[in-house]
């Protein structure tokens, strides 16, 4: 199949107001503790590593889903009767092929919305499924899914999917306002299957975000990188350790990247010097951990029904599926 017989590629990251981009990073770095987006993980080589991270034996998180997702598709597709699938946050599609097979199977196939900041996986993902999927149209929205949700095409019956811990990369209060904001974008009958990271073990977590390979810690690292390329700031990688640990009081992973010497970093486009001390740390990612109740309550609370629960044996990881009513 030819891309422009069967592949849309609409792109809005441009559109961004370069103020408001350079205001969140601007607050962000002077924020107690100081922080930063978990976006700016994911350009193209950020996406790349990250692929690389789910395939270590320690980063169980993947695959448990994958093995899940395998399981549950036909329910899935028999309980939605989808023929579109919507997947925000849609990275380089592994899992999805599962629930795309699956609405095969059904002959329920007819379109997929892979929707990510990183524009390279975008096109790559789209070309690939189009190759794949003999008369499936793929229409790629290249955008940050916390701004733009109004640009998801119209399609038919639609199954929108949130999968990996994306979710647990945002706060309580951001969760259930993201989660609100899906659902004003879909119609009545839609559905969500939203996929959850659960408390487990702890050593099993920590674990899981401080691989030997070093390849998380250059995952972390790549952000400093990509912020230069944003906002011109010259940070040092080798100036940082990757640090990952538990927060039992909010039930989450947290990532940092840590000061390794006392640093003075002049950002002009942000009218900043930012000055760090030797082990002061930033914070780049949150990864919440939940429960069944919390997670149909948040669904609950954002206007969605809770249609089914799936989890695997262990109890690592959750799939709900909800419905616009």
């Amino acid at each position: 199949m030819s891309e422009r017989s069967s592949v849309t590629i609409d792109v809005h990251l441009n559109n961004q107001d370069p103020a408001a981009v350079r205001e969140e990073i601007r607050a962000g770095l002077l924020a107690t503790p100081r922080r930063l987006p978990t976006k700016y993980f994911y350009d193209d080589r950020g996406s790349e590593l990250f692929e690389q991270i789910c395939e270590l034996p320690t980063y169980y998180p993947t695959r448990t889903e994958h093995a899940l997702l395998t399981g549950v598709a036909d329910d899935v597709m028999a309980r939605t009767g989808a023929d579109e699938l919507v997947e925000l946050g849609s990275g380089a599609a592994t899992k999805t092929r599962v629930l795309l097979d699956a609405m095969a199977r059904k002959r329920q196939l007819k379109f997929y919305v892979p929707f990510d900041v990183s524009e390279g996986i975008v096109r790559r993902v789209a070309r690939e499924l189009a190759e794949e999927y003999e008369g499936l149209q793929v229409h790629g929205v290249v955008g940050d899914f916390l701004a733009h949700l109004e640009h998801i095409p119209q399609g038919g019956r639609r199954l929108v999917v949130i999968l990996g811990g994306t979710i647990g990369n945002l706060r309580p209060e951001s969760a259930e306002a993201f989660l609100s904001s899906i659902e004003r974008e879909t119609a009545q009958g839609d559905f969500l299957l939203l996929g959850v990271q659960l408390i487990t073990n702890v050593e099993r977590l920590e674990a899981a975000y401080n691989d030997s390979a070093g390849l998380t810690a250059a995952f972390n690292k790549n952000m400093l990188l990509v912020l230069k390329s944003v906002v011109g700031a010259e940070f040092d990688p080798d100036a940082f350790d990757h640090v990952a640990r538990f927060n039992h009081e909010e039930q989450r992973i947290e990532m940092r990247l840590r000061s390794v010497r006392p640093q003075v970093i002049p950002i002009p486009e942000l009218a900043l010097t930012l000055h760090l001390k030797d082990g002061e740390e930033i914070l780049t990612e949150i990864s919440a951990k939940y429960t069944r109740p919390q997670v149909e309550a948040l669904l609950t609370r954002a206007g969605f029904t809770p249609v089914a629960w799936y989890a695997d044996h262990e109890h690592l990881h959750g799939l709900a599926l909800a419905q616009k009513h």
